[in-house]
């Protein structure tokens, strides 16, 4: 059995996967787990799993949690705060931690996995988007993998497996075009949290499904694609495909162009990454293409979604600038679902805070800059979105 340690447990990512090893108990076994706050889960989880070590990260959290589990023999190591969930991601015998904290938050637990030799299942995008100049060698140094969980990424991996050196021209990464695909660009200024959390084709948790309204989540993946497959910015492209049934292609230097198919479905590209390079049987629903009916692609309105450019212009600036922008994003998102802004403004105060740090960008960053760079960019949001004037369109939106 393959011992696994997973990062946000009580996330959506951390319960498919625990769906995962429930079907398949002969395959994996759950050496460690941390979540947030979220004690009832966590503790049914435990009971269920019987992990070795557990953290929560909110640490007034831990007292309950102890006192949830205290018929549960043995007792796991339990543990709380950020610390905690360092000592989860490096523990034991785990041969792969999967990465399902959303957010920033994701980063040191990853470093630490790493370093510990450690695989990574890697569901956090802003690990390789924020701490891609410091992740990708420490990769190389301690000889890991790193294993794409996410449905496009993983789909670009599944189609790379046997293509030679040199063979790869241009990915596609396919969008579903979120929860406004269908609005014009002139009802943006009107819509709400709610409006913006009924995603047509995914079940989400809150933070990615705003990303994907503003089809940021996207532009992050872009930035992600430069990292896990070495491939410049101007060879990735943005398609948007509503059913998303086509996760993600590649074009080879033939012009040939392969696809991963499937149902709209997080346990795949999940178990993939558990499992590679194996492949499973599951009893899942089977793709049907003629249920599936027709495909279509559309070019992305730039217009309606400028936080691709500016996830574009973030990439190629490089350094520390997509830190920047990673942090600004998830302070932005925050403000908007705590309903303190309105949704245009996401973009127009990330654009703000790039600019502003743009002659700040560290070229060559350590962590500690990318760390400072990322708590920054949050306080600059904060500051900015008191002052915003909503009249100023950004470039972006035109």
């Amino acid at each position: 059995m393959k011992a696994i340690s997973l990062l946000g447990s009580t996330g959506s990512i951390g319960i498919q996967t625990l769906t995962i090893v429930a079907q398949y108990p002969n395959k994996f076994r759950v050496v460690g787990l941390a979540a947030g706050q979220n004690v009832d889960l966590l503790a049914q989880q435990i009971r269920t799993y019987r992990p070795e070590i557990v953290a929560i990260y909110d640490v007034q959290k831990l007292p309950e949690l102890q006192a949830a589990i205290a018929d549960i023999t043995p007792q796991p190591i339990l543990l709380a705060g950020e610390a905690g969930v360092i000592d989860v991601a490096r523990y034991g015998d785990a041969e792969i931690v999967v990465t399902g904290i959303v957010g920033c938050a994701g980063l040191l637990p990853t470093i630490a996995a790493i370093k510990a030799g450690k695989d990574i299942a890697l569901a956090n995008k802003e690990t390789l988007i924020a701490g891609g100049p410091v992740v990708l060698p420490l990769v190389h140094k301690h000889g890991v993998k790193l294993l794409p969980a996410d449905s496009e990424h993983s789909a670009i991996f599944q189609c790379l497996q046997g293509v030679p050196a040199g063979g790869l021209q241009r990915l596609l990464l396919t969008a579903s075009g979120g929860a406004f695909r269908d609005y014009p660009v002139q009802k943006l200024s009107e819509v709400t949290v709610a409006d913006a959390l009924k995603h047509p084709n995914w079940s989400m948790g809150r933070k990615i499904t705003i990303d994907s309204a503003t089809l940021m989540n996207k532009g992050l993946e872009v930035i992600e694609a430069h990292w896990l497959f070495g491939v410049d910015y101007d060879q990735i492209e943005i398609v948007i495909h509503p059913q998303s049934i086509i996760h993600s292609l590649i074009e080879l230097q033939d012009t040939s162009v392969l696809a991963q198919l499937g149902w709209p479905d997080m346990r795949l590209p999940l178990l993939y990454a558990l499992s590679w390079p194996e492949r499973i049987h599951t009893d899942w629903q089977p793709l049907d293409l003629v249920k599936a009916g027709g495909l279509t692609f559309n070019a992305p309105d730039y217009q309606k979604y400028p936080c691709m450019q500016l996830a574009y212009a973030a990439g190629r600036a490089g350094g520390s600038m997509p830190a920047v922008l990673n942090a600004a994003n998830e302070q932005a998102v925050a403000l908007f679902l705590e309903e303190k802004i309105q949704f245009l403004d996401i973009p127009r105060l990330i654009e703000r805070v790039c600019d502003r740090y743009h002659l700040h960008n560290h070229s060559d960053p350590s962590l500690n800059d990318i760390i400072t760079a990322d708590q920054w960019a949050r306080q600059e949001v904060f500051m900015a979105s008191q002052t915003l004037d909503r009249g100023a369109k950004t470039l972006a939106i035109g």
